[in-house]
C-alpha cells in the first residue's frame, strides 16, 4: 500500500485528488488550515476506504514551520512518503503595481516554499531508496502570465522552474517528477463569480490525470500534463 501527502487538501484540486487515491488504496496524509473541514473530510476518505490510514495536520502551509511540522508528522506515523502532491496555494485577482506590499511575500510562501521546502525533506530519502513520484500543481500562468494576476503568474512560474530542477536532479535516482498545469479549473478560486462548469475544467479532471500518469510504467516519466477547457481560457 502506497503512502501519499497532499498540502492543501480540503477543497478543490487537493479535495478530489484525495478522494481518487482513497479509492486506490492509498494512505493519505493531509493537511488544511480549517480543523473541522480536515476532521469532516477525514472521515468522508475513511468511509471510501475503511483499508486506508488517514493522517491530518493542522497546518497553514504559508509558515514554515507548520509545513516542517507536517513534513514530520507524516514521517513519524506513514514511514517512505511515495507520492508528495504539492497542491497548496493561493490566487489574488490584481496587478503588480497595484498590488499590496504583503503579497509578493504572501504568494511566495503559500505558492512556492512548501514544494521547495518538501522536496528537500522527503527528496533524499526518495533518492535512497530509488522511488516516489513527486506533482507540482502549476497553472497555466507557468506558461503565459496574467497581467491581472502579476504576482501569481510569478511565482508560478518559479514553481514550474522549480518542477524542472527537481525533475532533473531526480531522474537519475528512479524518481519521477511531474508539472500538472490545469487552466481555468472550478474551485474555490472562482467563488462569487457566475461560471458555466461545462467550459472548465474540473478538480476531478486534474486528479484523473494524476491517478492515470501513476499508472504508467515505471520507465515513463510525464515531465508536464497541460489540462485546458475545451473552449478556452476564461
Amino acid at each position: 500500500m502506497k503512502n501519499a501527502l497532499i498540502t492543501g487538501a480540503t477543497k478543490g484540486i487537493g479535495r478530489a485528488v484525495s478522494i481518487a487515491f482513497a479509492k486506490q488504496g492509498i494512505n493519505l496524509s493531509i493537511c488544511s488550515r480549517n480543523e473541522q473541514e480536515l476532521s469532516d473530510f477525514a472521515k468522508e476518505l475513511q468511509q471510501i476506504n475503511p483499508q486506508i490510514k488517514v493522517f491530518t495536520t493542522l497546518a497553514d502551509c504559508s509558515k514554515l514551520a507548520d509545513v516542517k511540522n507536517f513534513a514530520v508528522f507524516t514521517e513519524k506515523n506513514m514511514g517512505f512518503v511515495d507520492i508528495i502532491v504539492n497542491n497548496v496555494g493561493m490566487y489574488k485577482h490584481v496587478s503588480i503595481l497595484n498590488d499590496s506590499d504583503d503579497s509578493f511575500q504572501k504568494q511566495i510562501d503559500t505558492n512556492l516554499m512548501p514544494a521547495y521546502e518538501l522536496y528537500r525533506f522527503f527528496g533524499k530519502q526518495m533518492v535512497s531508496v530509488g522511488k516516489g513520484h513527486i506533482f507540482n500543481i502549476c497553472s497555466v500562468a507557468s506558461l503565459n502570465p496574467i497581467a491581472v494576476a502579476g504576482v501569481y503568474s510569478v511565482t508560478k512560474y518559479a514553481l514550474l522552474g522549480l518542477n524542472k530542477v527537481m525533475r532533473l536532479e531526480m531522474q537519475e535516482h528512479g524518481v519521477k517528477v511531474t508539472a500538472v498545469i490545469p487552466g481555468s479549473t472550478l474551485t474555490d478560486s472562482w467563488k462569487g463569480v457566475e461560471v458555466d462548469k461545462n467550459t472548465m475544467v474540473l478538480p476531478e479532471d486534474v486528479a484523473s490525470a494524476i491517478t492515470n500518469i501513476l499508472g504508467m510504467s515505471a520507465g515513463a516519466n510525464v515531465d508536464e500534463v497541460i489540462i485546458r477547457p475545451a473552449p478556452g481560457q476564461i
